[in-house]
């Protein structure tokens, strides 16, 4: 199994023959040749580590790499922690949806947006109900009304094929 190529040049896999020298313990950027950065970085018991290898001569840096790795690991786990997941619950309709099923599935919505998701909601049109598709558009719009002090309209009542479409988010908490 072929070994995976590293993000960094380190060490003897540096091959410029000099290199420009940049780090904590280095006050300004010099220039030397690749042997006596590695011969300084033996010094110090460090990596000779380079970051830049399309300058001229490409940047290295003096640094523990072990380290420097873990800290790169640790800091895309904390973005990747950080990263919202959005998640879509669907509410389907009929045209000629009862009171009593409207406020059961507008109870629904109501938790669904408190939790932090988007709703997607459609009114299903089969046969010959396609009639009522003004009766749909006002349900929906109604729907929204009715969630409008916890929830945004991200889409309006759009007719797709045999569904009338209508997304809501949550709306931004203060």
């Amino acid at each position: 199994m072929p070994e995976k190529e590293a993000a960094h040049r380190i060490n003897q896999h540096i091959t410029a023959p000099q290199v420009r020298l940049v780090g904590d313990n280095i006050e300004a950027p010099l220039v030397v040749s690749t042997r006596e950065a590695q011969r300084m970085a033996n010094e110090q018991e460090l990596d000779l580590v380079e970051i830049s290898p399309k300058a001229d001569p490409p940047v290295c840096r003096i640094m523990d790499y072990q380290k420097f790795l873990y800290q790169q690991k640790k800091k895309a786990k904390e973005i990747k922690a950080k990263a919202v997941k959005v998640v879509v619950k669907e509410i389907r309709f009929g045209p000629n949806t009862d009171d009593h099923d409207y406020n059961f599935k507008l109870k629904h919505a109501e938790n669904f947006l408190k939790e932090g998701c988007k709703v997607k909601t459609y009114v299903f049109f089969r046969g010959r109900q396609i009639v009522f598709k003004d009766q749909g558009e006002i349900l929906l719009l109604r729907f929204a009304t009715d969630l409008e002090e916890v929830a945004k309209v991200e889409q309006m009542p759009k007719l797709e094929g045999k569904r009338m479409n209508m997304m809501l988010a949550p709306k931004p908490k203060k």
